[in-house]
């Protein structure tokens, strides 16, 4: 099963790709055919590791790991952002609020200028010192157009070391919900070894030899597995008073979900990322198997998957069209029978159930969707799509049929079986919707091309604000490429200027935050440019037999996510592994 891709990445300004499963061996054993990479081959070697200092994982690598760039936050080997770079902050999603990393603290000095204290006495893996300078000048990095967060210079006018320990960021205008995003988000890389590589080597360069300020340093890769070891001097120890209690964090790339659940249930693996369906058993059963919740949605909600209408074409671009459409989609169906209760139904308002202070209820009620076919049917009646050939389906208001398809990816089978319960209940509405499978790659061209009718797309995660929501829907101007926004090509000025308002808003005013946020929802259901369907799991499946304490929402056990999925390391993902003990003590 090619799936998974949609686990993703939370919020990067370019190159959203797939993070996944697959393309490795069915036992946590090197395939005899690709041995171990030379140098650190026999203390990395899996058998040789001991297995009650090693914790191996899945759910986030799809193939051979491609590079060990943190600049890549989309296709990096597993743990380069996170376990061997690191950010100036940690956001904890619960407390809602940044914890200083790599910085001590932070804070706006005046209404421009926002200065970071970092933390004295850490070192990179090579001993060399972490100073004020590495962080300008990874900041600058972005100053190179092909880099990921270069929009950041659009009011970012300069970085400058003030000493070894302060750093100072003058900016145009002040937009703080995306610089609380850009502080837990960024890695920082070493001058003395980047400096001089150029645009495209930062940007492609494979990064073989991984020097950070983490936790952890790689040991050795293989085709479907990274090694990574603990450093025993790593600078968190003392100054944050946590150690990640794995010596040794093996991540493997499996080929199919049933590999990952039976490599869980052989107790080869500890922690599975990927989506499993029937989990709910085993988490029942005696199989030493744990997640979040022990019932129904069973895991934490990470994004929203959408139904994402191209509202440059017929009916689409009709917001009446795109409302009976909403009202056409038996959500309930789709959790309970292709999840199986594994995920929760959306708000209309699609905010993650994390942000649920946000979300205006008075606008909701008064605008909000169900699933409620004679309502589809009287609203396209209403608007003027009639069955004129007795078909059973509406055509469009000149009389020509509507024929629709829906692309998701080739092999995500529950998004498959997503479209084909869409198709289903929109026929009872009277909309023709053909599901249509194209490989991956090939729907991310015809996405990005505006060549499509409609989509399931989730590829805004949980973050330090609903704006990074609302960037994602709103987004001007539409480009002829749209390759990380607004793929519905939906143009709307007064709602994208309130989403530049809602940037300038300071992130602990939750008022004023809640007054943009209420604007913006009322936008959204007059005009349904994406129609919320579900929230995706943070899928997290634990093994007990070698590492207790996992995440979960009862009792005094951790509540941050149990997850390897690249960014999320930043949002409880480290901490989580701070907090495992040892099954046998």
């Amino acid at each position: 099963m090619r799936n998974r891709a949609r686990i993703m990445i939370p919020l990067v300004a370019a190159g959203l790709l797939a993070a996944a499963c697959s393309g490795g061996g069915a036992t946590p054993t090197p395939p005899a055919s690709q041995p171990q990479s030379q140098g650190a081959a026999a203390s990395a070697n899996p058998d040789q590791l001991p297995r009650n200092e090693t914790l191996y994982t899945t759910g986030t690598q799809w193939g051979p790991p491609p590079n060990f760039n943190p600049i890549r936050e989309w296709d990096s080997a597993v743990g380069t952002k996170g376990l061997v770079y690191e950010t100036l902050f940690h956001y904890d999603p619960n407390a809602a609020k940044l914890n200083g990393w790599l910085a001590e603290s932070g804070s706006w000095t005046d209404d421009t200028t926002y200065q970071v204290k970092l933390r004295q006495g850490i070192k990179w893996a090579d001993g060399q010192p972490f100073t004020a300078k590495d962080v300008v000048f990874s900041f600058e990095l972005g100053k190179m157009e092909t880099i990921p967060y270069h929009h950041l210079w659009d009011w970012l006018k300069s970085v400058e070391a003030v000493d070894d320990q302060t750093v100072k960021f003058t900016f145009s205008k002040a937009n703080y919900q995306q610089w609380d995003f850009n502080l837990y988000s960024r890695s920082i890389v070493p001058e003395h070894i980047w400096k001089g590589r150029s645009e495209k080597e930062v940007l492609d360069g494979t990064n073989e030899n991984p020097v950070g300020t983490g936790a952890y340093k790689f040991l050795s890769k293989d085709q479907d597995r990274v090694v990574l070891q603990r450093r025993d001097d790593w600078w968190g120890k003392t100054a944050l008073n946590m150690e990640p209690k794995p010596r040794y964090i093996v991540d493997i790339a499996t080929p199919s979900n049933e590999v990952a659940m039976g490599m869980l249930l052989q107790k080869g693996l500890d922690l599975s990322n990927n989506f499993l369906p029937g989990v709910a058993n085993l988490v029942k059963g005696n199989f030493g198997l744990t997640t979040y919740y022990n019932e129904p949605p069973y895991m934490l909600s990470a994004n929203t998957a959408w139904l994402v209408p191209n509202t440059t074409k017929k009916p689409m671009d009709d917001p009446a069209f795109r409302k009976a459409l909403a009202s056409s989609v038996d959500v309930k169906k789709i959790v309970e029978g292709v999840y199986g209760n594994l995920v929760k139904a959306a708000s209309p308002t699609g905010l993650l159930p994390q942000w649920d202070k946000y979300v205006d209820q008075g606008v909701v009620s008064a605008k909000g969707f169900a699933f409620d076919p004679a309502k589809a049917k009287k609203l396209l009646a209403d608007a003027g799509y009639k069955d004129t050939d007795g078909d059973g389906f509406v055509e469009n208001k000149d009389g020509s049929k509507i024929s629709l398809s829906l692309i998701v990816p080739s092999g995500w089978t529950d998004w498959m079986e997503s479209a084909r319960s869409i198709s289903a209940s929109a026929k009872s509405a009277g909309i023709q919707i053909t599901p249509d499978f194209p490989d991956f790659n090939a729907l991310v061209e015809r996405r990005a091309k505006g060549d499509f009718d409609l989509l399931i797309n989730n590829e805004r995660q949980l973050s330090n604000s609903p704006y990074t929501y609302y960037e994602y829907m709103f987004q001007l101007p539409v480009q002829k490429q749209q390759n990380t926004v607004n793929f519905a090509r939906y143009e709307n000025k007064k709602a994208w200027e309130l989403v530049q308002q809602l940037d300038q808003v300071k992130t602990d005013d939750t008022a004023g935050m809640q007054k943009i946020i209420s604007q913006l929802q009322q936008i959204h259901l007059d005009d349904l440019p994406v129609i919320p369907l579900w929230y995706n799991g943070l899928w997290a499946q634990s093994s007990t037999a070698v590492w207790k304490n996992w995440p979960a929402a009862a009792g005094s056990a951790p509540k941050t996510g149990a997850v390897m999925w690249r960014n999320w390391l930043e949002l409880g993902g480290f901490e989580t592994l701070t907090q495992l003990q040892p099954a046998a003590s």
